[in-house]
């Protein structure tokens, strides 16, 4: 049977090794905060009490971390990932990290003879949780095929996007088109409110045209009720329309729009929104509106 390591056990890390142990592998875990772990043994995974422990005799390991110091130090540290993972393992990162990150993580998994794929994910916590994430990979294609199977139990969309880095550009991309329209939606809606619209119809109607999107399907409930619980935090937001801003600048790129948002977004942070659900957006719309509940 194929074990697995699985290292950051947060709100999209736990629900996804969940979901491996279901599919039938062998899990082993770790996270910072032990209690994370515990979860995964109620599931029928295993804890690992360090890094080492949970990658040493995986056939695979997967990481699933907040930022691209995380992924550096967890991955290329003394006693990370790569200090301990046997040759021929195959390393998917699961994060979204800057590209440049991928890249060095993939040749220095290469130095010691282990595949590396990186491989973000979006779907969000529900869709974790759900199995149905879109999974968009770079990497040797050998890999990805080799990876498909795990890969599988995760996501219902998994595409191999390119060499290493593709997969953390596309991550970008679909990054800045969702922060985008959550703020699009959000603006509709204290829009529609001003005027006392009804707004579950009208969020109705217009999910029906072609104005429809999975935000509205998915968030615009919750944002009508100020229900506002993460299931993708601002803060992560915040740090992943950095590698856009910077992606695009080191290609020479123009995205006005995204770069309004992306301020849109630091601001919700600075009021003290980071660890609300980036749909709080709506939250800044209605302040600068003069309509903050």
């Amino acid at each position: 049977m194929t074990r697995i390591g699985f290292v950051g056990l947060g709100i999209m890390g736990l629900p996804m090794a969940v979901n491996l142990v279901e599919a039938g592998y062998v899990v082993r875990g770790h996270n910072r905060s032990p209690a994370k772990a515990e979860r995964l043994v109620a599931a029928g995974g295993t804890a690992a009490a360090s890094i080492a422990e949970a990658v040493v005799d995986a056939d695979v390991i997967i990481t699933m971390l907040p930022d691209s110091p995380d992924v550096e130090k967890v991955v290329l540290g003394n006693d990370g990932v790569l200090a301990n993972a046997r040759t021929g393992a195959l390393l998917i990162d699961m994060s979204s990290v800057a590209p440049a990150t991928a890249r060095n993580v993939a040749a220095a998994a290469a130095d010691v003879g282990v595949r590396a794929l990186d491989a973000p994910v979006s779907g969000g916590e529900q869709g974790a949780v759900d199995g149905k994430l879109s999974i968009m990979v770079g990497g040797a294609a050998a890999d990805v095929e080799a990876a498909r199977p795990v890969l599988a139990a995760l996501g219902t969309t998994v595409v191999h996007v390119g060499p290493p880095g593709s997969g953390q550009l596309v991550k970008a991309a679909n990054q800045l088109i969702v922060a985008g329209t959550i703020e699009l939606v959000a603006e509709a809606l204290t829009f529609l409110d001003a005027y006392q619209v009804d707004l579950e119809p009208a969020v109705e109607v217009l999910a029906g045209g072609l104005a429809g999107n999975r935000i509205l399907d998915r968030k615009a409930a919750g944002m009508i009720r100020h229900e506002l619980q993460p299931g993708f935090r601002i803060d992560l937001h915040h740090k992943d329309l950095g590698i856009v801003l910077d992606s695009a600048r080191q290609a020479g790129v123009v995205i006005p729009l995204g770069a309004v948002v992306a301020q849109l977004m630091a601001a919700a942070r600075a009021q003290g929104y980071g660890d609300l659900d980036h749909s709080a957006l709506i939250l800044g719309v209605e302040q600068l509106s003069g309509r903050h509940r």
